[in-house]
């Protein structure tokens, strides 16, 4: 005598397969709304003619009211910004250099800055304005 076994439907447990749904829609919607990139809270300056560039080959030096500088977010003083803009330019040399600066900030802050681009003879260098 033969006992033959039953088979049943191979049924997919639907009930847990919406709860991944949602748990990996939570996970990418927190994953993008992370900001990688380090920003100084400054006032921008206005312009009336803007030309946008884009993000991906910058370079960012931040001045802020107090004449504090920052390289890519990170305080620094000339010589390290002296160091990262010639590092920068051996790596790309199509590296744009922006100089971020609040409304308020003097001008011989901003000028030390230029003064470094100027030694190194840096010419993709833009001044980002609202």
């Amino acid at each position: 005598m033969k006992i033959k076994k039953r088979r049943s439907d191979f049924l997919i447990p639907t009930n847990s397969m919406s709860d991944v749904a949602f748990l990996l829609l939570i996970f990418i919607m927190l994953v993008s709304l992370i900001n990688y990139r380090r920003e100084v809270k400054i006032e921008y300056p206005e312009a009336e003619l803007a030309k946008k560039t884009s993000a991906e080959k910058n370079l960012e030096i931040w001045i802020d009211r107090g004449g504090n500088l920052y390289l890519n977010g990170i305080a620094s003083n000339l010589d390290a910004i002296e160091a990262g803009i010639i590092t920068a330019y051996q790596e790309a040399p199509d590296t744009r250099v922006h100089v971020i600066a609040d409304r308020g900030t003097p001008f011989r802050n901003v000028n030390k800055v230029l003064d470094i681009l100027q030694i190194l003879q840096y010419r993709v260098v833009s001044f980002v304005v609202k």
